[in-house]
């Protein structure tokens, strides 16, 4: 029988100043002010409709995404964690993240953050740059981006996040390192560092940019990942790096195939039916016009993950951490045994891309290199 794992909470933001040229989110230019009091009252509503999805499990993780969930009020991102808590107990120390933008008056309200409940807060910095941010479509500048780190360590939150990308472009080696020191100058506890990809249906992917050669984007990496090692950032996850006890719970909990609500625009959830035997994916209504119109569900999809795609399914999460992975856990999460797997298993150690022990399995460093041909060998199976 299927294994109930933790359960986290994603709560969709949608709205942005600017939508940014690489951005494929689910995300819309702000016209007007954000109608708070109408869009948490929608999002308690989504929760309570999808509270027999929860089982009696407690709350793992919040994580408030977007769009830039930092344009809500303090008041309003208080309002919202009550409402939660008052229909779903949270876990001890539980770990509450809000994603935020640079702008000095977002910064500004990073105390009131945390005191609404808030404890660790995510900035979307990307580079310290200006001409890059300019092409990134971002509306802050790189004083602004400092301020952001300095004003998260100053209000004792238990951990902050900067998003760093790399592989900009026309991107030197010297400016994407140069762009990381300064991050790291800023000593946050958690640093994503990840290289920009053009994604469909984004201006970026009509209009391509002039991206780094595959040899700058490896020296990039390579020489940026000796970087984060020298000053005491360990690498556990493809593309997250943090100090030894602050790595993302949240963010683990995903790729450890763990299951989550999610509300808000366009939100996806992933949950277990042990009864029943199956996964189901969930999406809630993408335009905001549609999920505040009050005569509409807010549920837009409702699907079980097909059996042949389970154990892709799982390993497209499982291998993005570099922790070794228990042998029995495929089983106990998806209903998939390891027996049922031997062939691509098999292959995967033959071309060194997997390590086997006795009782786990764990990515190799040929294996993370070449994630997507060790994902393919799962296809189907």
């Amino acid at each position: 029988m299927l294994q109930l794992p933790p359960l986290s909470l994603y709560i969709h933001i949608p709205w942005c100043v600017q939508k940014c040229p690489y951005c494929d989110f689910n995300s819309h230019t702000l016209k007007e002010a954000i109608p708070e009091p109408a869009y948490i009252s929608a999002l308690l509503a989504d929760l309570r409709q999808d509270l027999h999805l929860a089982q009696g499990r407690t709350l793992y993780s919040i994580f408030i995404g977007g769009g830039t969930p930092s344009l809500m009020s303090p008041a309003a991102i208080k309002q919202l964690l009550a409402g939660v808590r008052a229909l779903i107990p949270f876990k001890e120390q539980m770990e509450i993240t809000l994603e935020a933008n640079p702008g000095t008056v977002e910064a500004g309200r990073f105390a009131g953050f945390k005191e609404a409940g808030v404890n660790r807060i995510s900035i979307g910095i990307q580079s310290f740059h200006a001409q890059q941010l300019t092409r990134l479509g971002r509306i802050h500048d790189p004083e602004q981006a400092r301020f952001a780190a300095k004003e998260a360590a100053k209000v004792g939150l238990t951990s902050f996040n900067v998003d760093l990308m790399h592989g900009l472009p026309d991107q030197s080696v010297d400016d994407a390192l140069s762009d990381l020191a300064q991050a790291i100058a800023l000593a946050p506890p958690h640093l994503s560092w990840y290289q920009l990809t053009i994604e469909p249906n984004t201006p970026f992917a009509s209009r391509p940019p002039v991206l780094p050669e595959d040899d700058i984007l490896a020296d990039i990496y390579e020489q940026g990942h000796d970087l984060l090692l020298a000053h005491g950032y360990q690498q556990y996850e493809v593309s997250a790096y943090a100090k030894p006890g602050f790595e993302a719970q949240h963010n683990l909990n995903y790729w450890r195939f763990g299951d989550y609500l999610g509300i808000g625009c366009g939100a996806h959830g992933k949950i277990t039916l042990p009864l029943e035997g199956k996964l189901v994916r969930t999406v809630k209504v993408k335009h905001p016009k549609g999920y505040l119109d009050s005569n509409r569900a807010y549920l837009d999809h409702y699907t079980a993950i097909a059996a042949q795609d389970l154990s892709l399914e799982y390993f497209m999460n499982r291998l993005r951490l570099f922790e070794p992975i228990p042998k029995q856990e495929i089983s106990q999460l998806t209903g998939v045994s390891a027996t049922e797997l031997e062939a691509p298993l098999a292959e995967a150690l033959r071309r060194e891309l997997l390590i086997e022990t006795a009782n786990h399995w764990q990515v190799s460093p040929l294996g993370r290199r070449f994630l997507n041909p060790l994902l393919d060998l799962f296809i189907g199976h």
